[in-house]
């Protein structure tokens, strides 16, 4: 079945695949699992729910999550490009459906209910979202007659425009962070990053000036003494009480007051329980992702599949660095999950998704593979 010399899809998967990449991934998912097993009993009491509440369910988010990780690591980048634009064109129906008859909970309308299942459809539109906007700066590269900078642009304006209905400014912020990235790295012209980084400032200043909810964390992180900052100094003391080597599994204190110990600050439960050193693994374990995504998507001599895994990359690494940034106090609080270490159904599934595409696109695929791909791209208009 893995013989090299027998063709069959899954000895091809097997002796292709980046196994390093495959291993760290799994390393952080087997981290996610222990650390919800500390975090998230003490908000399931507080809230009158079995203790093991929330660690049964992120343990039941982990079956699909890893059918979806693996089924999707098997795909061909013509698969995952026809794949994302359908998924995409879903998530964005999904939000306008959400905007119109989803549940308004602390100001914002960002959850829909279908089947029983709370669906955040915002989660699945950020690495279809990439893939999408990575084909098109592919075929701008191929093709510089046809308008596919004009049209990525549209596509980012239509998500953030939805985004910000909500509103939901965390995921605005990386989506425009991670479409400037690709911008860049598809080679843009020098008008566009002052032109790009000008809207940008205006973007955020204008949030300041005209919605309270952003003008208060900004004037929170400023100056704490403005407002409530319970949980970000609950986090930092949860970070001082940890030290090198943490108070030991249980021994937590944060947990038993934080209320979102399980999501947005499940990092600094880390830091209390297990230490800075198990932190500084975890770091590690994104770094390595993220840099071995960039290296192999640089050596592969498809644009598609190098625009594409580098977004990704940089996707899931400023989402990570975003969600810790905010445990230690580096920036103005915003709900971010930890990847695979938060809980949370669709942002679990959403990433499996994202990482099955990174290691689909960095497979090692053999040159004649590649070039028959590139050959037919040139035949037709579209994917």
């Amino acid at each position: 079945m893995l013989a090299r010399d027998q063709r069959t899809p899954f000895s091809d998967w097997w002796w292709t695949v980046d196994k390093l990449l495959l291993v760290a991934i799994a390393a952080l998912m087997l981290a996610g699992v222990i650390l919800s097993l500390a975090a998230s009993p003490p908000v399931a009491t507080r809230i009158g729910l079995d203790p093991f509440h929330f660690f049964n369910r992120h343990v039941m988010f982990l079956v699909p999550s890893l059918i979806v990780l693996i089924g999707v690591s098997f795909m061909t980048p013509r698969q995952i490009r026809r794949t994302a634009l359908i998924v995409f064109a879903v998530a964005i129906a999904l939000i306008v459906l959400t905007l119109l008859i989803g549940p308004e909970v602390k100001g914002s309308r960002r959850w829909i209910t279908l089947l029983g299942v709370n669906i955040q459809a915002s989660e699945a539109a950020k690495p279809a979202f990439v893939i999408v906007a990575a084909w098109l700066f592919a075929e701008s590269t191929k093709r510089p007659e046809m308008p596919a900078t004009s049209m990525a642009l549209v596509l980012l304006l239509t998500l953030v425009t939805l985004l910000v209905m909500e509103p939901d400014f965390g995921q605005t912020m990386l989506i425009l962070t991670v479409w400037g990235a690709l911008f860049f790295i598809a080679g843009m012209r020098r008008i566009w990053v002052f032109g790009l980084a000008g809207a940008a400032g205006a973007g955020l200043f204008g949030a300041y000036l005209l919605v309270p909810h952003v003008a208060g964390r900004i004037k929170r992180f400023m100056n704490p003494a403005s407002g409530d900052t319970f949980q970000v100094d609950t986090a930092m003391e949860a970070f001082w009480n940890g030290g090198w080597f943490g108070l030991g599994p249980g021994e937590g204190i944060a947990k038993r007051s934080l209320p979102d110990s399980h999501t947005d600050f499940v990092f600094a439960v880390a830091a209390e329980e297990f230490g800075i050193i198990l932190c500084l693994m975890l770091v590690a374990l994104f770094g390595f992702i993220v840099i071995r995504t960039l290296t192999r998507a640089y050596a592969t001599e498809d644009m598609f599949s190098r625009f594409a895994a580098s977004g990704l990359a940089i996707l899931f690494g400023v989402q990570a660095t975003i969600n810790m940034a905010v445990n230690l106090q580096l920036i103005p609080a915003k709900g971010m999950t930890l990847p695979f270490i938060s809980y949370g159904g669709s942002s679990f599934v959403s990433l499996a998704y994202g990482v099955g595409m990174m290691l689909a696109l960095t497979r090692q695929r053999p040159r004649t593979e590649i070039e028959s791909m590139e050959g037919a791209s040139a035949q037709r208009a579209y994917a």
